[in-house]
């Protein structure tokens, strides 16, 4: 079997290739920059710094500030009105008048609060005195009643005792006195009957001498004295009786004095229930009194409105009474605005809030005057101006579009050594906020 044989490698070539040629490499561009900065002049070297600072400085200036046009001066206007009604006697103001706090403004005629004011005063005395009355009567009441029971009580007992005395008395002389006197008279009247009997018998003896003068006289006698004895029983049996009589009525008087007295007694006892309502009726009249020093005080005081007082330091504005006019309360006279507590508000837009704090720096700056006023944040309003407002905005269809809000933040003024340089409300001014 035979083999192919592969044809003979030729020999290699010992020719070397020519190089290609290659394209010159550009410089760095930070090599051109330092070659351009090495051919400046050291003029325009230093230039060149310069103005690379200021707009550093610019940056870092205007970075770190916020402005508005949109801000206006704002203060707390005062509005006067009166508190009682009457006419103006006196007027001690103008237009734009500047008035200080407690300056007399506006006087209205105050005779008739100064009458009211006396006839209180009257009524305080009145009530006073009463008040001191019936203090007194709880007292004499107290000691009144207390000294009539204590009267009544022993009268009463010794009406008892008058009356216990009284019936002893009565039984006593109708049990001891009228039956001895009655016993005493059946004696005496049985004697009498015995001698009246023994001079009968002796007087027709006496005719016939079968008795003698001396015998008849005797019985004659014993029959007188009989007859007198049993007159003088009589009669003590009357006086008994009378005694007795006596006695009864005594014991009737002594029963009614008793009765008297207990009902007297009674009585008394009803009257100390008088101190309870001595003491109410005393309560009665304090409360009297403090209701006469409650009118005294309302009087006082609607006198004491009767002048106007400045409340506060100001300049008078919207006047709008007149001397002898008739002015009832509420009625609006005039306004005080403290130029000296003015401040602004400023309405920024809520993309510029993000680092207005409370006591940042401000520049104002107002359109009337030529030169700025220095100013301090002092508080950011809780919500903005559009919610605020007293128809906020309502989303309720859905068709929203993005509106930059306004938030008002207060700013105050710091004073100003220039009196002529005033802001006053309403002005317009453009603030800017120092945020670092």
């Amino acid at each position: 079997m035979s083999s192919t044989s592969s044809p003979p490698t030729p020999p290699a070539s010992t020719t070397v290739p020519e190089a290609t040629p290659q394209a010159p490499q550009a410089p760095p561009a930070s090599a051109s920059l330092r070659q351009w900065l090495r051919n400046l002049s050291p003029i325009t070297k230093g230039a060149f710094i310069v103005v690379l600072l200021l707009l550093a400085v610019a940056w870092y200036i205007l970075a770190g500030r916020v402005s508005t046009d949109d801000a206006q001066v704002d203060c707390h206007i005062t509005a006067v009105a009166p508190q009682v009604p009457g006419y103006v006697v006196q007027l001690l103001i103008n237009d734009n008048t500047p008035v200080k706090e407690g300056d007399l403004l506006v006087q209205i005629d105050a005779r008739p609060y100064q009458a009211e004011v006396e006839q209180a005063k009257a009524n305080l005395d009145f009530a006073e005195a009463q008040a001191n009355s019936a203090k007194l009567q709880i007292t004499l009441t107290r000691e009144t009643t207390t000294h009539n029971t204590g009267g009544a009580t022993a009268q009463k007992e010794s009406d008892a005792a008058d009356y216990a005395s009284s019936q002893a008395q009565l039984e006593q002389t109708a049990t001891a006195n009228l039956q001895v006197a009655e016993a005493n008279v059946a004696a005496k009247k049985a004697t009498n009957d015995r001698a009246q009997s023994d001079l009968a018998r002796y007087t027709p003896l006496l005719t016939t001498d079968d008795v003698s003068k001396y015998q008849f006289d005797a019985v004659d006698a014993t029959a007188r004295v009989a007859k007198s004895d049993l007159l003088a029983a009589q009669q003590q049996l009357a006086a008994a009786q009378q005694a007795v009589d006596i006695a009864k009525a005594n014991t009737r008087s002594s029963q009614a004095r008793l009765s008297r007295s207990q009902s007297l007694l009674l009585q008394t006892k009803a009257q100390e229930r008088q101190v309870p309502i001595a003491e109410a009726t005393y309560k009665s009249a304090l409360a009297a009194v403090e209701r006469a020093k409650a009118a005294l005080q309302q009087a006082e005081l609607n006198l004491a409105y009767t002048h106007i007082i400045a409340p506060i330091t100001g300049q008078v504005t919207q006047k709008s009474v007149d001397l002898g006019q008739y002015v009832s309360p509420g009625q609006l006279m005039f306004t005080l605005v403290p130029l000296d507590k003015v401040y602004v508000t400023a309405n920024f837009k809520e993309t510029q809030m993000a680092n207005v704090v409370p006591g940042q720096k401000v520049r104002l700056h107002a359109d009337t005057y030529s030169q700025d006023f220095e100013g301090v944040v002092d508080s950011i309003a809780g919500a903005s101006g559009s919610r605020q407002a007293l128809l906020p905005p309502q989303n309720a269809t859905g068709n929203f579009i993005k509106v930059v809000q306004r938030i008002p933040v207060k700013i105050l003024v710091k004073p100003n050594k220039n009196p002529n340089l005033v802001l006053r409300p309403g002005m317009n001014v453009e603030a800017t906020i120092y945020t670092r």
